[in-house]
């Protein structure tokens, strides 16, 4: 995963260009729309139109479909992300607690940036680490067992 930095800026030509090259597949908007995320860290709303166009779709036919997944971002992201499990084996192990202490920790909601653009929050639901929640996952690295403390030390490595 590229950290928020490296990602380049989204331009219309550079969009184009990922849609075209995912055309000749069979039902092409979810691999277009991810290689447009992987591209630039996030779906930019100046894409939804050139996927429509090109797929011959209406705006709102293709909004319909990025809004409707939650992996999808509609903003840039903080050089780290941090998603914390929000399924029900998590949180009957203390996961609830463990978000709010982080939201507030940071000054943030869910799906919010700090400030300094540290750190972003997402909710998932399910890690598949059932058996040892809470859990969260720090850049695409799965930590169970989170309490405040360790989710303190996270964010501390982090820069948050």
């Amino acid at each position: 995963m590229k950290m928020s930095e490296e990602y380049p800026q989204p331009t219309a030509e550079g969009v184009r260009s990922l849609i075209e090259a995912r055309m000749h597949l069979e039902g092409p908007m979810l691999p277009i729309v991810h290689a447009i995320q992987a591209e630039y860290g996030y779906v930019p709303e100046m894409a939804l139109p050139l996927i429509a166009d090109a797929l011959n779709l209406t705006a709102a036919e293709v909004h319909g479909v990025v809004s409707f997944y939650h992996d999808f971002r509609h903003a840039p992201t903080g050089r780290h992300v941090v998603k914390i499990c929000r399924a029900e084996a998590c949180q009957a192990s203390g996961g609830t607690a463990i978000a709010e202490h982080t939201l507030k920790k940071l000054g943030i909601d869910w799906n919010g940036t700090t400030e300094n653009g540290a750190v972003t929050v997402e909710p998932v639901y399910c890690l598949g680490l059932c058996a040892c929640g809470p859990a969260a996952m720090v850049d695409g690295t799965v930590v169970g067992r989170v309490d405040d403390a360790r989710m303190d030390k996270l964010l501390a490595e982090a820069g948050a």
